[in-house]
């Protein structure tokens, strides 16, 4: 048997902010319609606030992919150079069932989750919408700011930091790369003032985003925290906000924003009015009116992992590229 192996630099190459962010709009508009099959993730939480994850689940058509991200998350990797998210997607054969490929999951899984975050930015955000806030300056910061690119025209970026030498590192280094003015600013309050788009990319545990500071009608991808625990959004943004999931079911048992603010009264299960896929189809309003904020959950979903997997298998086997091994 021989199956292909795929390495992070061929995922960089091809998988474009430009190929993906369709590619993922599909993936959550076949799982709101219920033509995927997922369970939800486990994490089993490692020392020093480590994990690994394991994501198992099937694009849902007879002759669609099925398979499983495998990945380590090491926070402190990032000041050392390494990547956050290590692993790999392993992609089965519908056919025979047979392991197809492995697939890099640290570089599919950094691109995927700024599209995703892009795709909902371009159904909830503000036609007009320029201004963008990014909390962190990690690998998401930087592809979240490549990202919100590919569907607005922006004229200001702004990026925070807990480290300020860190944030204008990054404030330099992407704006240069992407052609951007980036400016780095010392508190969460400056970056966010006035901004129309703000993501939020961090490994904070406790709040650094509140209400006070966003103004009306911008719209917020809440994207750091994967899990129940960490929380980056206070409630009182939660309870503001037109609050719509990646994945209803998963929300409600690991959006560690939307846990917080439910534990504390602010909301109940009602204030998750729906799922982005639902937006996508044109099933379920997303902005309502131009001074309501919109706030999209992210957590990541294999089926975004498995169509972005598919599709580089399908361009490698047809390009000849990737590393052919046998078993």
């Amino acid at each position: 048997m021989t199956m292909l192996l795929l390495d992070r630099d061929f995922v960089r190459r091809r998988l474009t902010v430009e190929v993906c962010i369709p590619l993922v709009q599909q993936a959550m508009i076949d799982l709101s319609a219920g033509r995927t099959l997922q369970p939800l993730r486990s994490v089993v939480h490692l020392a020093k606030g480590r994990a690994f994850g394991v994501m198992p689940g099937a694009m849902g058509a007879e002759d669609a992919v099925f398979g499983a991200k495998l990945v380590s998350v090491y926070p402190e990797n990032f000041a050392q150079g390494r990547p956050s998210h290590q692993g790999a997607i392993a992609v089965f054969d519908p056919q025979d069932g047979a392991l197809a490929a492995l697939v890099d999951a640290g570089e599919v899984t950094r691109i995927r989750t700024a599209c995703a975050s892009a795709a909902a930015t371009d159904a909830l955000a503000r036609p007009d919408a320029s201004r963008l806030a990014v909390l962190g300056y990690g690998e998401q910061a930087e592809a979240h700011v490549e990202a919100m690119a590919a569907v607005r025209p922006l004229r200001e970026v702004r990026v925070w930091g807990r480290s300020p030498e860190r944030a204008r590192d990054f404030a330099d280094r992407v704006g240069a790369h992407l052609g951007l003015a980036i400016s780095a600013c010392a508190d969460v309050e400056a970056a966010v003032r006035d901004a129309d788009i703000i993501c939020t990319t961090t490994a904070a545990a406790d709040p650094i985003l509140y209400s006070a500071w966003v103004r009306d009608g911008a719209h917020v991808n809440a994207v750091g925290s994967s899990y129940a625990g960490p929380v980056e959004i206070a409630a009182d943004l939660v309870a503001r906000s037109r609050f719509i999931a990646d994945y209803h079911p998963g929300v409600l048992a690991q959006g560690a924003e939307f846990l917080a603010a439910k534990a504390t009264g602010h909301v109940d299960d009602s204030h998750v009015v729906g799922e982005i896929g639902q937006v996508f189809a044109g099933d379920l309003a997303g902005r309502q009116d131009e001074a309501q904020v919109t706030l999209y959950k992210s957590l990541g979903h294999v089926v975004q992992d498995l169509a972005s997997a598919a599709w580089l298998v399908q361009a490698a086997r047809e390009t000849g590229e990737g590393t052919v091994v046998a078993f």
